[in-house]
């Protein structure tokens, strides 16, 4: 089966691995142009395009799908599948109904929930159990597709996003190559998604990573995991200073302190902070212009006291 591969980020590398290993001849890979990073603002090449070229696979970075250009690049592969994986761009109606075996999306979630740009961070930060992912056929709307196969994945109470990306990921991997198989066999009947159920899984904004400690411990958890390693959540010190939260756990989700939400009742190994309901406890900061630190650390270099309050 001749495949041309779509993806851009860390998250789709595993795949793209599935399929050289497993002997497809991966015609040709498109992902997003190179970008700048870091300090210098040097131009970095997707961890896609990394890939393909240390295995002698052609590349192509297009600024556009549309148009004759990309449409002549396409009928010179004549692919008999597309997978995709986080590419990060709408393909255009002619590019989905090109290849014989249609497009076929590896997405992070059960589908039809989280449908969008961010569905394992929203899993998490909604508490979650389990989440998985879902190989699909790529239609017109965003993630509606007829679904193929399905993989659950649970979802650890302490688990954050990088966790759940790095499994999912591998995961998707795996179930890719399940369902190409499958495809190829007549043994997959695609299935409608119902989308009186499906739930919409938004892209992660700054206004988002907020804290507010008047809510309960539980969510904040939920949050502060999800949103780890990146973007990270934050708050503010009592003098001001943004302070982003890596690492929480809950220390205590039932009981309620009579003080004001942020304020905090315990420092030592940790930081422990009073919420609406219950008590979280901090494990890992980065105090402003400073890199990642242990609360312990934290502590005892900017003295933070009990009776401060966070906000």
């Amino acid at each position: 089966m001749k495949v041309l591969f779509m993806g851009t980020p860390d998250f789709a590398v595993p795949t793209l691995d599935a399929l050289v290993k497993g002997g497809y001849e991966v015609a040709g890979v498109v992902t997003q142009p190179d970008k700048p990073k870091g300090r210098g603002y040097q131009l970095m090449p997707p961890p896609v395009k990394v890939y393909a070229l240390e295995n002698n696979i052609a590349v192509y970075q297009p600024a556009t799908l549309r148009g004759e250009e990309f449409a002549e690049l396409l009928a010179g592969i004549d692919p008999e599948v597309i997978v995709v994986v986080a590419y990060g761009k709408i393909l255009p109606l002619n590019v989905l109904e090109y290849p014989k075996y249609g497009c076929v999306n590896v997405h992070g979630s059960l589908l039809p929930e989280y449908r969008g740009a961010a569905p394992m961070q929203r899993a998490i930060i909604d508490g979650k159990k389990e989440t998985g992912i879902t190989t699909m056929l790529m239609a017109a709307g965003l993630d509606t597709g007829d679904m193929l196969l399905k993989e659950t994945v649970e979802i650890g109470e302490d688990d954050n996003f990088e966790d759940i990306h790095d499994r999912l990921s591998s995961v998707g991997a795996s179930l890719l190559i399940k369902t190409l198989e499958g495809l190829e066999a007549g043994e997959i009947v695609p299935e409608a998604q119902d989308d009186s159920r499906s739930t919409y899984a938004a892209k992660i904004e700054k206004s988002d990573c907020a804290i507010d400690f008047s809510l309960d411990a539980k969510v904040l958890h939920d949050k502060i995991r999800g949103l780890s390693p990146i973007p990270l959540s934050f708050t503010h010190t009592p003098d001001g200073k943004l302070l982003k939260i890596a690492k929480s756990r809950l220390y205590d989700a039932e009981k309620t302190v009579k003080c004001l939400p942020g304020t905090v009742i315990e420092v030592g190994e940790d930081i422990k902070v009073a919420c609406g309901k219950g008590i979280i406890s901090l494990l890992t900061v980065l105090p402003e212009g400073k890199g990642r630190m242990s609360a312990a650390d934290f502590v005892r270099g900017r003295k933070i006291n009990v009776g401060d309050v966070l906000k």
